[in-house]
């Protein structure tokens, strides 16, 4: 079984949507589940409606799962989990001040060493936590230390091996009762049957500590771990809230369509058989042990290639809907400007333009009145060639006198596909834009 673990904090990051993307795929490349677990513990951080946001945009992908959990309602699960390691002696209640903790950090920032947690309380008993309690001291719950190293595979990154100063005594329950990112997020994986995690390398420093947190409560399932590569922005920074493009949210609503998406994320770090191909494509080909170690560049220019390239293939009558119809005629007709447009909102311009009210205060303003006049007046024409004598003998005009002001009247624009191309495409709908 696979997840996608998001937490609603904040607009959803391509980094987390490439983690659902690569989830979803290998998921169904091995016939497994592929479930949602909302990690909604950090309660101060959580923004109201970001979970509803988070799954509206998995819909708009496509990549349904079978489940969906809110981890706080396995707060007595994680509570029961952190007793039981107490009671058996691999974990040890903590009552050490912030003070306390913050003196033992700076005193090992001045000896230029990393800190570790002290082990001052480490062998408390059951009557110095029952002593807490009644004087209402607060603790927290920390798991003791590995006695080993740390070992595991990563599919992409390859071995890593952990001491156990590295991992060291941390806190896994704290003082109000609820669990830290890390025992929450393996004992949910371990309740779920989770036996592969993919998920992004800034989580590689957590592994270690999961893999023993799940060692310590007796889980014997293998799980394999593969950390996907960072992407970078235009700087070779990590992508970050500050980047506009970093938001999906951003992404759509400046009409890039999820399915150029979706290609654009998987072309990261692979060298696919193509180089436009869509989500079931991708299942055939893509391989998570291919993928690059290397950090990925984001790319704008290059997501707007791959959006002009998805839009150049849409079915005519699902583009059409996207600009408010529901008729072939109007996807094609947005089809002619894909060379100049790479994005939703690019052609929408161009579509608005053809249908706006038309401005005649401008050097073609009478001709385009006269044309308008002969327009309303005149029969509807089958090809462009019979419109086009029909208005030249009317309006007694040519060459650019003619197609100068027809093109404004027509599309709201100087410039442009050629008028021969435009009209087969608009000529049902020519009283309502000359108007």
């Amino acid at each position: 079984m696979l997840r996608f673990a998001p937490s609603p904090t904040g607009d959803m990051h391509i980094g987390n949507l490439r983690v659902a993307i690569i989830n979803y795929i290998v998921a169904m490349q091995r016939s497994v589940e592929f479930i949602v677990r909302i990690e909604d513990t950090d309660k101060e951080r959580n923004i109201e409606g970001k979970d509803g946001e988070i799954l509206q945009i998995l819909e708009k992908f496509a990549l349904p799962h079978s489940q969906l959990f809110y981890q706080s309602a396995n707060l007595h699960i994680h509570q029961t989990m952190a007793i039981r390691l107490l009671e058996d002696k691999k974990a040890f209640a903590c009552d050490c001040t912030p003070d306390e903790l913050e003196k033992e950090r700076k005193k090992a920032k001045e000896n230029k060493v990393a800190y570790r947690y002290s082990g001052k309380c480490e062998n408390k008993t059951k009557v110095d936590i029952e002593n807490m309690k009644a004087n209402n001291i607060p603790f927290v719950i920390r798991l003791k230390k590995p006695l080993e190293n740390i070992v595991y595979n990563d599919l992409i990154k390859g071995s890593f091996e952990t001491a156990p100063n590295e991992v060291d005594s941390f806190v896994i329950l704290r003082a109000d009762g609820t669990p830290t990112y890390n025992f929450a997020c393996a004992s949910d994986d371990m309740t779920s049957g989770v036996d592969m995690v993919i998920r992004g390398e800034d989580h590689i420093s957590n592994t270690p500590k999961q893999i023993h947190i799940k060692n310590q409560l007796g889980y014997t399932q293998e799980t394999i771990y593969a950390h996907l590569p960072i992407i970078l922005n235009s700087e070779n920074k990590k992508m970050s809230k500050r980047d506009d493009a970093s938001s999906v949210k951003w992404l759509l609503e400046n009409g890039f369509l999820p399915d150029a998406i979706i290609n654009y994320l998987l072309l990261l770090g692979n060298n696919p058989p193509s180089e436009i191909f869509t989500l079931p494509e991708a299942k055939e080909w893509f391989d998570l042990k291919k993928i690059s170690k290397s950090p990925a560049k984001f790319d704008i220019d290059k997501l707007k290639f791959i959006n002009r390239e998805h839009l150049k293939i849409m079915d005519d009558k699902k583009l059409s809907m996207l600009f408010g119809y529901s008729d072939i005629e109007i996807g094609k007709l947005a089809k002619l400007y894909i060379d100049e447009c790479s994005t939703i909102n690019e052609l929408d311009v161009k579509i608005k333009s053809i249908f706006a009210p038309k401005l005649f205060e401008n050097e073609w303003g009478s001709e385009m009145m006269l044309l308008q006049s002969i327009i309303n007046n005149a029969p509807m024409f089958k090809t462009y060639d019979e419109f086009k004598s029909y208005t030249m003998e009317k309006s007694e005009l040519k060459g650019k006198m003619l197609f100068k002001p027809l093109r404004l009247l027509l599309t709201g624009e100087e410039n442009g596909p050629e008028l021969s191309e435009l009209y087969p495409l608009i000529k049902s709908y020519l009283l309502e834009i000359v108007s």
